[in-house]
């Protein structure tokens, strides 16, 4: 095999994922990290004895986690522990009112069933249906590196394309009437980054992903995956330089790339592989080697921003859940406000997390951690006023909700916005997630793995191929690392 010098820039999941599988092909692999400790948007906050995973917290799919640690002969049990949440998650509709999703497939059934007459059958045909989509993506789609549309059409899913064309939101809305029902069957696409009533209702195998596969837990939190996957790079000599930004990328005759000036000095590369933000990393371009314009990214459907806190809290919370979502409020309102009008939602959903109720390593004794998320418009106006308004918003809902009292029990809060994303990871208008998975950025209308430029640069992550979330990213990492093999190793 022919052995390359690989740069690979950014050191989130799918930027480990990548060096781990060049690397095992007997590469030369170097990690530039900008921040202080890797891992990209997973990283860690840690305070006063309690532990905060900044980034995600759901842990979902674990058969790609599986499969990725079984790519290099091992498994997840050999880096961390998981376990599966019960309930999985808690969805509040009003005060004291909500529906428990149990990690068991049969007791959701009977949950839908009490709520709505007949619909335990229908949900099953739609989970039915719903695996037989999770089968084909997992085995025949994402791991394709959207380079023509016959990757994707074949066989099994030319029955599909109906399903391409029709949405979640319409799909939902023919089997159940019940709109708790149906907002908790609409739920796991908000994963995607994009509204129910703009997701192809193929993505309902992220309903099979939830309901069938379960909730997990990491122990110590989402950090420990990344720590497991830093574990295994440097078993496989892959070098990682934290603190280490880069400036420029060097370029000869406008042909390739032959290496990065970073913080530390020059380094050169026979390849150049970015897991750091797209539109970013082109900008260390000179214009004329960039393929996607201002304009072009300005027209994207982008997934959400997000406001977020991090909240000690000296007692327990007796009806707090792991995981739990606030539906308190109008979805669709809420919705607006992020994809149309652009602005702060009045009073947005959000997401709690709760992770101490179930790992005792995350917060001391007889106290709780708590991080909570409200889903915000890309570029909104990110002020530490602002930031404090929704953060009294939230406790106050979440008392008079759960019936908890929390306000006079706070110990700190850190919070976390539009301005962080922009700074520590180079976020296009700061988003969180990426670009969103609608129809028109499904696959090949997604950005280019390969750059159409420069014969040895390449792309990963969430604003390319398959999209946004960690098992995607932990499979754009693979895929793109086959891509790299295909062209440049004999």
């Amino acid at each position: 095999m022919n052995s390359k010098k690989i740069i690979v820039i950014g050191s989130g999941f799918s930027s480990l994922s990548a060096a781990c599988y060049l690397a095992k092909e007997g590469h030369k692999v170097t990690i530039l990290e900008k921040n202080r400790t890797v891992g990209g948007r997973a990283r860690q906050l840690k305070k006063e004895g309690f532990t905060f995973d900044i980034g995600p917290t759901f842990y979902w799919m674990p058969d790609v986690f599986e499969r990725f640690f079984n790519d290099f002969n091992s498994t997840t049990s050999d880096y961390y522990t998981l376990n599966k949440l019960h309930p999985a998650y808690k969805i509040y509709f009003g005060r004291k009112d909500f529906i428990s999703i149990s990690e068991n497939f049969e007791d959701i059934k009977q949950t839908f069933e009490s709520i709505e007459k007949g619909s335990s059958e229908k949900l099953q045909q739609f989970i039915n249906k719903a695996e037989a989509n999770y089968n084909i993506a997992i085995k025949d789609l994402v791991y394709k590196p959207g380079e023509n549309l016959f990757e994707i059409i074949n066989n099994k899913t030319i029955f599909k394309l109906h399903e391409f064309i029709s949405t979640i939101s319409k799909q939902v809305s023919k089997s159940f009437k019940n709109k708790k029902l149906r907002k908790t069957l609409e739920f796991p696409v908000l994963f995607l980054g994009a509204k129910p009533d703009n997701t192809p209702s193929f993505y309902n195998f992220m309903n099979y992903a939830d309901f069938k596969l379960g909730t997990w837990h990491p122990k110590g939190g989402m950090y420990k995956v990344v720590e497991g996957i830093n574990i295994l790079a440097k078993s496989l000599d892959i070098t990682i330089h934290t603190n280490c930004e880069v400036s420029e990328i060097i370029t000869k005759n406008d042909r390739s790339v032959t290496g990065v000036d970073t913080n530390l000095c020059y380094m050169d590369c026979d390849i150049l592989l970015s897991g750091a933000d797209y539109h970013h990393t082109e900008t260390l371009l000179p214009n004329h080697l960039r393929q996607y314009s201002e304009n072009y990214w300005n027209n994207k459907t982008f997934a959400p921003s997000a406001l977020l806190f991090y909240v000690g809290i000296n007692k327990k919370l007796s009806q707090a859940s792991h995981h739990t979502l606030f539906f308190d409020t109008d979805f669709e309102t809420h919705a607006k406000t992020i994809y149309d009008t652009k602005e702060w939602a009045k009073k947005p959903l959000f997401y709690a997390s709760f992770p101490s109720v179930t790992d005792e390593t995350i917060a001391p004794k007889n106290k709780e951690a708590a991080i909570f998320l409200i889903p915000i418009a890309p570029d909104i106006k990110d002020t530490p006023e602002i930031r404090e308004t929704y953060f009294k918003q939230l406790i106050d809902r979440l008392e008079n909700i759960t019936g908890e009292s929390i306000k006079d029990h706070i110990l700190f809060h850190e919070s976390y916005c539009v301005s962080d994303f922009k700074q520590d990871y180079n976020s296009y208008k700061g988003n969180a997630y990426g670009l969103a998975n609608t129809l028109m950025q499904t696959h090949i209308l997604r950005p280019k793995l390969k750059s159409k430029k420069l014969n040895n640069l390449y792309f990963c992550g969430q604003l390319t191929v398959p999209g946004p979330g960690v098992p995607p990213s932990l499979i754009s990492g693979k895929i793109v690392s086959d891509l790299i093999n295909k062209y440049h190793t004999s």
